[in-house]
Formats: structure tokens, sequence, C-alpha cells
């Protein structure tokens, strides 16, 4: 074996680092970091994990740095403090912040959206048969996805929901578990949650996005959406809108390939029929209309709901706050 003293070593990777070729890939700069918090388990991580496995960030000319919280309030609290430079959150809060002097503004990021679920040989078959059933709702009182539907309960069937039937509301993973056992009558669940219920002998009663759209959406509104500062994302507008060209990117993915998902599984912690269930409705979620379609009809549903959150859920903003949609100013 040839011996190799440590003096040529060195020697040649001094050469080796003062060539002009390795010098031009040594002092190539570090791409910027996007900073974008988001929730340890939430969906967002499918996303992200399928741009930084893919390096559609890197091709972008971006760094993305995937920050966890424990819980909304606490990305919410971090964005506004000027820690993150990027979260998932919804057009609402977006206008409430907006509203209250904040500049934050919000990019499409899906249309996904619970639905009320019941059991595939339950004797409910419409909105009316809820009357008298025990429902569990996640999100809390003021949940949009539950306000729309109470919203067209009154307007269709003279029927408010939350003094004719009996609420229960509760985390997701619990409701669920009490619908399968048989505790609750129905559910309105976040999507991820009802999808995996679709593949244990339930089926969608009604959805958010029925409700949406009977009330006057003509199309899927997003529901979430990539939350930004306006001021930076129009001081770096490369950087805002390379991100959003790394999340298509990583969207078009999972639009096409099923093996993507396959990888994914661990993540999603799906296997079988209920990681397809998942991927369908992933699929089934990407925004594909025009930005301006869209948010007329968030500011349509925003005065919906300002009429039956009241002040507890908007602030005191009867319209959306203008910019809460983020267009790029040329």
């Amino acid at each position: 074996m040839m011996n190799i003293s440590r003096r040529a070593i060195c020697g040649a990777a001094l050469l080796a680092a003062t060539s002009p070729l390795n010098f031009h890939a040594l002092a190539k700069p570090t791409a910027p970091k996007i900073r974008v918090g988001v929730l340890k388990f939430g969906t967002v991580n499918w996303e992200l994990d399928t741009i930084k496995h893919n390096q559609f960030d890197a091709a972008s000319g971006i760094d993305v740095e995937i920050v966890y919280f424990a819980g909304e309030d606490a990305t919410n609290v971090a964005m506004l403090a000027g820690d993150l430079n990027i979260i998932v959150s919804d057009w609402l809060w977006v206008s409430r912040q907006r509203s209250q002097g904040a500049d934050l503004t919000l990019a499409p990021y899906s249309t996904a959206v619970g639905a009320i679920m019941v059991k595939e040989d339950a004797p409910i078959r419409a909105i009316p048969d809820l009357a008298g059933k025990k429902i569990g709702v996640t999100g809390g009182p003021l949940d949009k996805s539950w306000l729309l539907i109470q919203g067209l309960a009154r307007r269709d069937h003279k029927i408010d929901l939350t003094r004719e039937s009996e609420v229960v509301f509760g985390a997701p993973p619990l409701l669920s578990e009490k619908a399968v056992s048989g505790e609750l009558d129905a559910v309105l669940n976040f999507w991820h949650f009802c999808a995996r219920l679709e593949v244990n002998g339930f089926r969608r009663l009604i959805g958010a996005d029925d409700a949406a759209k009977a009330l006057g959406a003509l199309g899927p509104v997003s529901a979430l959406g990539y939350v930004f500062h306006e001021k930076w994302a129009n001081e770096n507008p490369d950087l805002a809108m390379n991100f959003l060209r790394a999340s298509g990117e990583a969207k078009k993915l999972l639009a096409r390939s099923d093996a993507e998902w396959q990888r994914l599984a661990p993540i999603v912690r799906a296997e079988g029929r209920e990681l397809e269930m998942l991927r369908d409705r992933y699929r089934e979620g990407i925004p594909n209309r025009p930005l301006a379609e869209e948010e007329r009809d968030a500011a349509k549903l925003y005065e919906i709901l300002a009429e039956l959150g009241g002040e507890k859920l908007v602030g005191k903003a009867r319209q959306m706050a203008p910019g809460t949609f983020w267009a790029l100013k040329t």
C-alpha cells in the first residue's frame, strides 16, 4: 500500500482549495434562509418535507428552515414578533390582524376543509336530521366550518343547530374516537381526520365547502394560506416568490406521484386505503383558481362569518381587510 504523508495530503488539499475552479465553489454564497413555523404534526409538514427531500427550495435559490411549535398560538406569537418569515393560518386571522394595524398577508395554500361525518348506516341523510342529535365539533364554537354549516341550516331549514342539537366541543382525535365508538351521532372534524373516518365506515353528510358554495362562493376558497409580513414580501419579492415556486413544485409532485406519497407514509402516519384517501383529499385541496376569484369569494364569506361569529371572531371590522390576499406589486 502506498504510504502518503500528512504533508502531502495537506498540500493536495491546499492546492485544491486555491485552484480557480474550487475557489469559485467555496466562495459561492449561502442560499438565503426562510424560516417557516409549523405545528409538529400538522399536514403542512407533508408539503414542506416534499420541498426539502426533493430540494425544491435549493432549486429555487432559497433554504427553507422548518421551525416546529407545539400550538397555533405559539406560531402566531412568533410570527407577530418577527421571529419567523412564514406560517400557515387562515384569512380570517390575517384580516383581523390587518384591521388592527399589522401588515400580515396571505398566499393560498389549501382549499381542503372539514365536513360533518356520520356512520354509513346512520339514519342521518340531510341537515334537518341533525336536530336532536349529539354532534362533536372540533375547533370551538367560532370554527369557520361550524359557523358556515350553521348559517346554511338557519337559512335553508330554519334550524338553529346550537339549540336543537347537543353540541360537544373537543380535540380532533378524541372526537373521532367518540364518533367511532358511537358516543356521537355526527362529528365535524378537520379534513384529514374526515379522510381517515371515510375508510372506517363513515360518509360525508355536508362539507364546509358545500356550505360555502351554497352561501355564495363560486368555487373553492383556500381555508389556509402561507402567511407573511407584507413589508418583508415587498422588500424581498424574489424570496417570497421563490418560496411559493418551491411550494408549487411540491404540490405538482404530490398531485401526480403516488410514489411520493408512499415515501411520505411514515410522516402521514397512514398506509393502504387510508393513505390513498388522504392523498386524494389533499389533491382535491390544491388551489387552482385565479387569486382574484378566491379573494372575492373570501370577502363574501367574511361578511357571513362576521354576522354569525360577531366581534369575538372578526373584531370590529365587518368587511375583510384590503390586502388580506397578497398580490406582488410590480
